[in-house]
């Protein structure tokens, strides 16, 4: 580990208080690194690059907690860990984005609640995270400031779920949910549970990344009251993969409730084959399954870490045939305007009529298989 980095750190050969704080995730919380002066500490910016990031915090705002600060490399300047939380200066230049591509506040049948699918609903709690993430698809809530739903607005999103009987999966999400008191949580998980045809409750949360210690017991035990749960979690990275996170993630997964993980194809981050499959693989290793890798949205002040979707397909078809079924994640487009997830894989059917079918097999031999037909 660097040296500026271990200024930050408290070390286990340190007094039992100091590391006690360390684990407790709102002294995590208290410390984080929120302000670009103290980047000049930790890494090599010059002063003009500094003024330029001032401008750009200004309209996006960083925010990293001392536990994901320390898993940067800072001696490598491209770190798939530095690019996810700490700002540049490409955050302003015009990649041909929009704030909200896929209308959100359109689909919004009431503050906090985004009505899309007949079945579905998505839960905004807050907009504060324990790590703005650069490539945030909420990046546009950073403008309005801290908040968090009040009761009347918990109130009316409940009234509406009450309302619409087609909804039975209800996915709770933020900014991050898991940031709330678990006092708070416990309300909301409660409130939710007393909708007699809400069957799911899903969770999206970057906490097991990013602030693990807040993965403690008496959220996990409130979090085991309710079930059945769900919780979508977002590893980008194998660096990401600690004993603390992995810790996190056992909790959560001997309290009954299973995790899947929502990654995001980055430019610089997983956008090769090995970086991807060695993540998936860690992934599993951990109890948690490779659920989607998202195509990264086109919004606003995350252009510069986009690719090509030929990239993501190209990842796909390499790492399928080269390891388990289980660590290959669906690829998809979040598509615009509301249109929903679109899934993409690499063309494996050439032809296809009522006798045959003419495929393309993994390790790239073409060949016939019979169609059996509808009789």
């Amino acid at each position: 580990m660097d040296t500026l980095i271990e200024e930050i750190l408290v070390k286990e050969d340190e007094p039992p208080g100091r590391l006690s704080e360390w684990n407790n995730w709102n002294w995590q919380l208290k410390n984080s690194v929120s302000e670009v002066s103290r980047l000049k500490e930790i890494f090599s910016f010059s002063d003009s690059e500094l003024e330029g990031l001032e401008k750009i915090t200004l309209k996006y705002p960083f925010a990293v907690t001392p536990y994901y600060l320390s898993l940067i490399s800072v001696n490598l300047p491209d770190d798939p860990i530095k690019k996810q939380c700490i700002p540049s200066i490409q955050e302003n230049d015009d990649f041909q984005t929009q704030d909200d591509p896929l209308g959100e506040e359109e689909d919004s049948v009431v503050p906090g609640l985004i009505h899309r699918y007949p079945d579905r609903a998505l839960i905004t709690l807050t907009d504060m995270c324990p790590v703005y993430c650069r490539h945030c698809t909420r990046k546009r809530e950073w403008k309005k400031g801290k908040w968090v739903r009040t009761e009347n607005e918990l109130k009316n999103i409940y009234d509406y779920l009450k309302d619409h009987k087609q909804i039975r999966d209800v996915i709770v999400s933020g900014g991050d949910p898991l940031l709330l008191s678990t006092h708070k949580i416990e309300g909301v998980l409660k409130n939710l549970r007393t909708i007699p045809h809400l069957e799911i409750i899903r969770i999206g949360t970057r906490c097991p990344v990013v602030l693990p210690q807040r993965i403690d017991d008496e959220l996990v035990a409130v979090l085991k009251k309710y079930r059945p749960l769900w919780l979508n979690t977002h590893f980008n990275h194998s660096n990401e993969i600690t004993e603390e996170s992995a810790r996190a993630c056992d909790k959560i997964l001997c309290a009954g409730i299973p995790i899947n993980n929502q990654s995001v194809l980055l430019k610089g981050v997983n956008d090769s084959v090995e970086a991807m499959k060695r993540l998936c693989e860690k992934l599993l290793t951990i109890g948690v399954r490779p659920y989607y890798l998202f195509q990264c949205d086109p919004v606003n002040g995350t252009g510069y870490l986009r690719t090509s979707i030929q990239k993501g397909l190209e990842i796909i078809k390499q790492m399928r045939g080269s390891t388990s079924g289980l660590a290959i994640p669906t690829f998809v487009i979040d598509g615009l305007s509301g249109q929903g997830k679109i899934p993409l894989q690499p063309n494996y059917l050439i032809d296809l009529n009522e006798d045959h079918a003419l495929l393309k097999g993994c390790r790239g031999g073409i060949f016939k298989y019979h169609n059996p037909g509808e009789k």
